[in-house]
């Protein structure tokens, strides 16, 4: 999706896909930074990208087999954060105006990103740390 105006509102790449297309979509949108095909090849940051992503992965699994604590893994999940706004701001710069489920878009600005990301991430971090505590293997 590339979006040329601040102001100007723009619908989905995914179009008016509805129901099981249109949460895979939705999901492919939250989970994944990049933009894909469109975005401009910056090997370093997508290089560094992947790399980070891999730590953060093996640390939340690393949490999982009860050899990371908490701490660490806040850690490591505020530096995903961070970076995420950096590669969003570049291969999505885009935020949904209006209500969660709507469906128009427009330009972010680098504290609408901020927001996104850290409320995001903030929402999948807790989910993970409430299933690691439940399962046990996460001592807070």
């Amino acid at each position: 999706m590339t979006i040329a105006d601040r102001n100007e509102l723009r619908q989905p790449a995914y179009g008016e896909a509805h129901g099981l297309p249109w949460l895979i979509a939705e999901l492919r949108d939250h989970l994944w930074p990049w933009a894909g095909k469109g975005q401009p090849a910056r090997k370093a940051i997508q290089g560094a990208g992947f790399a980070l992503a891999i730590a953060a992965t093996l640390a939340w699994v690393m949490a999982a087999l009860g050899r990371l604590e908490a701490g660490a893994i806040i850690g490591w999940w505020f530096g995903w954060s961070v970076f995420e706004v950096l590669v969003r701001l570049d291969a999505k710069p885009y935020v949904k105006e209006g209500p969660w489920w709507g469906r128009l878009y427009r330009r972010a600005t680098v504290m609408d990103m901020i927001c996104y990301v850290s409320f995001k991430n903030l929402l999948i971090g807790a989910v993970l740390f409430i299933a690691l505590k439940t399962a046990g293997v996460l001592i807070v």
